[in-house]
């Protein structure tokens, strides 16, 4: 089965971004594909390159980074809610970019072709 996952809540902002990444990597072990991870509007902080959570919170960017080298889940930031955020890829201005490794960023476009060709969509948080 094929499943585009969206994730809309911040790392803090409670359970959603965790519950997808384990379902995630359950439905991997099981075979299924992921067409496209898109993270959307306070879900665009799941990107960031430099959050660095306290000691005793999981390190989630880098568990999303791990992901999609390991596995090659494309991992999509929503760019209006990156920018409305401060977040960059680099690519428009001279900064070297706030996204994390595996992670770019993309229009909506990109989760409707996503939810197109997938069998199932399923949106965590808020």
């Amino acid at each position: 089965m094929k499943f585009a996952i969206q994730i809309n809540s911040a790392p803090w902002g409670g359970e959603g971004g965790d519950t997808a990444y384990q379902f995630i990597r359950a439905a991997l072990k099981r075979g299924h594909e992921i067409v496209r991870v898109f993270f959307y509007c306070e879900g665009a902080y799941h990107g960031l390159r430099g959050m660095t959570p306290p000691g005793d919170e999981a390190a989630v960017t880098g568990r999303w980074s791990a992901l999609a080298a390991d596995h090659g889940v494309d991992l999509v930031v929503c760019i209006s809610a990156a920018q409305r955020r401060g977040v960059s890829d680099g690519a428009e201005d001279s900064r070297d970019g706030d996204l994390a490794e595996g992670f770019r960023l993309g229009g909506l476009g990109l989760w409707v072709e996503a939810c197109l060709k997938a069998d199932r969509f399923l949106s965590f948080g808020g």
